[in-house]
């Protein structure tokens, strides 16, 4: 079993995060649990980090807050010296409420509305990353409204198709984001946010897919992008101040998995930027990257209880744990795979191949399909490992489950981040019908 950051096993020989028990964490904050290891988020900021400072290139590290966005993640990350990207009113709240720095916030979204763009305007945030024509439009007005000025970078789809689930591909040309490389309208768009004043046109943004294992698409990428600023600096005199490359940096959830280290994205992109720029004779711009998953997907897990189990002779076991879809709905949605242990028992023998369901009245709510394991018995604490991406992020309310409590855990010490939800809080907007 391959074990992430401080995850390991304790001399009472159970699994332990960040220095403590995963027992103890299990019986004092209950299950489902989300666990976060706090020095393993801190190690992958730091290593983007890292690479930047080490080739001397300007650059901001954003942390992707869709992957896992609370008043705390987004305190770390500030701790780490990142910058933030929201994708929606709530997450802009939220990154306020947590005291984040408004000019180190960047606002990314296809249909952002009057009300999140006056948000954004309101508290003066850094950028907006301008998606569609619609927008340009509506921010306009806004502007005009506020006697307001923003910075903005236009969302582009260079035609670079990565290699993975489909439901996640983005860069391509046919894409619900961004204004097309291809087809003249990123021309449109630009002549159209350059003409307005109140604009401050940094320069252009692309994100080509999530779970990435490579640096050809993110090379492509730039090479596109950098080949149209060419062109643009030769007919409109428009030089880029920012180019951002997005995210999607792929992490290890099971053993087929290979990602490579953050170190070498980062080099393999500023290489080709800086040989690009020379190329074409541009000023460097600065890169700009959206980490996600890639900071807090492997320093996540999720502990479960082990409930009922059913025998299906010659065909397969099923052990049920007290959380599912909920808690995790990317099996379902994108046949996300999973490693797992006995927390209780991690270095055990496996004796048994099972499946995991969840207790949802769902037939699709597997968690884990064919798992060995040691055998299991009611009450062991199941740990799923790289639960921290989209995890806690997705979950629902489906069968009025709630949703479980967030825990940070470093140097021995365990913090509740997120209460668990209570039965109250799932009726509380409800309205009676008399």
């Amino acid at each position: 079993m391959y074990f992430y950051g401080t995850t390991g096993v304790n001399k009472q020989g159970h699994l332990e995060i960040g220095g403590v028990d995963s027992l103890e964490l299990a019986k004092n904050f209950g299950t489902p649990l989300y666990v976060y290891d706090v020095s393993l988020i801190r190690e992958r900021a730091s290593g983007f980090k890292k690479a930047f400072a080490e080739q001397n290139v300007k650059a901001q590290v954003a942390y992707a807050s869709k992957a896992f966005s609370t008043v705390a993640m987004v305190q770390l990350a500030e701790e780490e010296g990142l910058s933030l990207d929201v994708v929606s009113g709530g997450e802009l709240y939220t990154a306020l409420a947590a005291g984040f720095p408004a000019e180190r916030i960047h606002f990314h979204g296809n249909n952002k509305s009057r009300e999140e763009l006056e948000m954004a305007l309101d508290n003066q945030i850094g950028c907006i990353v301008i998606d569609n024509f619609y927008e340009i439009e509506l921010l306009k007005t806004i502007c005009l409204e506020k006697s307001a000025k923003v910075n903005v970078l236009l969302r582009v789809t260079p035609g670079i198709e990565a290699h993975t689930h489909d439901y996640i591909l983005t860069g391509q040309e046919d894409s619900k984001f961004g204004f097309d490389l291809q087809n003249g309208q990123a021309e449109k768009a630009l002549a159209a946010v350059m003409a307005f004043e109140s604009f401050d046109v940094l320069g252009l943004h692309c994100h080509i897919g999530s779970q990435i294992f490579e640096t050809t698409g993110f090379l492509l990428a730039a090479r596109k992008i950098v080949e149209k600023l060419a062109e643009w600096k030769a007919k409109v005199a428009f030089e880029a101040k920012v180019l951002n490359l997005g995210g999607g940096f792929g992490i290890r959830y099971t053993k087929e998995d290979e990602p490579i280290p953050p170190s070498q994205y980062v080099s393999a992109i500023i290489k080709e930027v800086k040989l690009l720029i020379e190329q074409y004779s541009l000023e460097m711009p600065e890169i700009w990257i959206e980490p996600g998953r890639s900071l807090v997907g492997d320093a996540g897990m999720t502990l479960y209880k082990i409930g009922s189990s059913k025998d299906v002779p010659n065909v397969r076991k099923y052990l049920a744990v007290d959380g599912g879809m909920s808690d995790n709905i990317r099996p379902a949605l994108y046949q996300a795979k999973y490693e797992a242990v006995l927390a209780n028992k991690p270095l055990a023998q496996n004796t048994e191949t099972v499946s995991i369901a969840g207790k949802c009245c769902e037939s699709g709510d597997m968690l884990i399909w064919d798992l060995p394991l040691p055998r299991a018995e009611e009450d062991d604490i199941l740990a799923v490992f790289c639960t921290g991406a989209y995890g806690y992020s997705m979950a629902n309310n489906y069968n009025r489950i709630p949703r479980p409590a967030v825990v940070f855990v470093e140097n021995g010490n365990a913090t509740l981040v997120v209460k668990r939800e209570t039965y109250e809080d799932l009726i509380k907007h409800d309205l009676p019908l008399k």
